[in-house]
This record gives structure tokens, C-alpha cells and sequence, in this order.
């Protein structure tokens, strides 16, 4: 599997990310916003946790216009994958590839602390390591992380069997509790919590080393 970590300014997770693709054993290429092409020879991009732009204007409004994500839009309607994390999941939003929206926490502050997701679907090639109904622990990190989506939006998630993670323990007022989707083609997926950060034992975990595993084998079937 080969991976491209987009690095924003303001961009804080993205060597978080790329280490995590690359202890799953990937290759990783790293990509600067400005660019207007992905590289040739990918399997999935990584949008990275952070504060891209500062968060001026909207978490994500400015990066969604990055060149760089035009050539995200089009790999994806290709049959590409992408993986958006905090951050990368607002930009995601931002460009319409997942719908809905992250709003301001509903206790009006920044959140950072470990929380327990429980699997919603383990249909999808991100969480396909786990069994639907099966509990892990991530941290989260964010003062937008509150998901949005109107009352057709949500049954059209629970329709399709698109809400990828849900919060045991509500800590920022989502919809649904619902802490990741996934698009219409099951191959995006946006998450709030940072499974990148707990990938190996001296970080205090290794909940999120399923998450990049599944993806190996997934993409080694394909």
C-alpha cells in the first residue's frame, strides 16, 4: 500500500499520520498543499489532524481550497480511498466528499482526553480488523468536533450502514453520538478521534494500529 500525507499549514498530526501508515507497513509519500497533482502510484491519502489556516473562517473552509484537494476530489470519484482525521475530517466535510458538518463543542471548550468508540460497522476496509459492537480507546483533541447533520442526512447514514464510530460517552454533543462516517462509496472516511496517536504501547495504547492494519490487508486483496 502506498499512502500521501497532505501537510497544511498549520498542520500538526501529519508525521503522527505517516508514521502510523508506515508501522502497517506502507509506503508514504508526503504532499504539500500547493500541489496540484497527488503522485502517481497511490492507494489512499491521509488528510492530518492540526489546525489548518489557523481555523480562520471556518475548521477546514480554507484548506478545502487547496489544489491540492481538487486532485483529492478526483482520486476519490476514481475509486481511491482517503482518510481524514479531526482536522482532515472538517476539511472532508468542507469539500462535500462526507456530508454533514463539525460545529463548536456543545460546552463551548477544547477537549483532550481518551475516549471509548464502539464499532458501528465493520463493513469497510478501515474498520474491517474489528467486529461491529467492539469497544477501543482514542484520544480526542479538538474544540469543533460537534457532528452535524440534519434528520435526512441521519437516516440516510443509518440506512447505508455509513456511521463508521460511535462515542460511548458523548463529549462533544454529535449527532448520534456518531465520531466517524463514511461516504456513499465506503471508501472515505472521516473520523474526530486521532487513531494515529496510539498505535504502539509507548503511547499508551495500540487501539488505533487496527485501524491501518485493516487498510494493509484490505488493500492487499484489492
Amino acid at each position: 500500500m502506498k499512502a500521501a500525507v497532505i501537510t497544511f499549514p498549520g498542520s500538526n498530526c501529519d508525521r503522527d499520520l505517516a508514521v502510523a501508515f508506515e508501522k502497517a507497513g506502507a509506503d508514504v509519500v508526503r504532499v504539500w498543499h500547493k500541489d496540484a497533482e497527488l503522485p502517481r502510484g497511490i492507494d489512499i491519502v491521509g488528510i492530518p489532524g492540526g489546525f489548518s489556516f489557523g481555523d480562520y473562517l471556518r475548521c477546514g473552509a480554507i484548506a478545502a481550497q487547496s489544489p491540492v484537494m481538487r486532485s483529492v476530489a478526483d482520486f476519490v470519484h476514481a475509486g481511491g480511498h482517503a482518510l481524514g482525521i479531526c482536522n482532515g475530517f472538517q476539511v472532508l466535510t468542507e469539500t462535500g466528499l462526507l456530508p454533514g458538518a463539525l460545529m463548536r463543542n456543545a460546552g463551548l471548550k477544547f477537549v483532550c482526553k481518551p475516549v471509548d468508540l464502539r464499532v458501528a460497522t465493520a463493513d469497510s476496509v478501515f474498520t474491517s480488523g474489528w467486529a461491529a459492537g467492539d469497544l477501543v480507546r482514542v484520544p480526542i483533541a479538538h474544540h469543533d468536533g460537534n457532528y452535524t447533520i440534519d434528520a435526512e442526512g441521519l437516516a440516510r447514514l443509518r440506512d447505508e450502514d455509513r456511521i463508521a464510530f460511535t462515542y460511548v460517552d458523548n463529549p462533544n454533543g454529535a449527532t448520534a453520538d456518531i465520531a466517524g462516517v463514511l461516504s456513499g462509496n465506503r471508501r472515505v472516511l472521516g473520523m474526530m478521534p486521532h487513531p494515529e496517536r496510539v498505535v504502539e504501547a509507548a503511547q499508551g495504547g495500540t487501539g488505533g494500529a487496527v485501524l491501518f492494519r485493516s487498510l494493509m490487508s484490505a488493500m492487499a486483496l484489492a
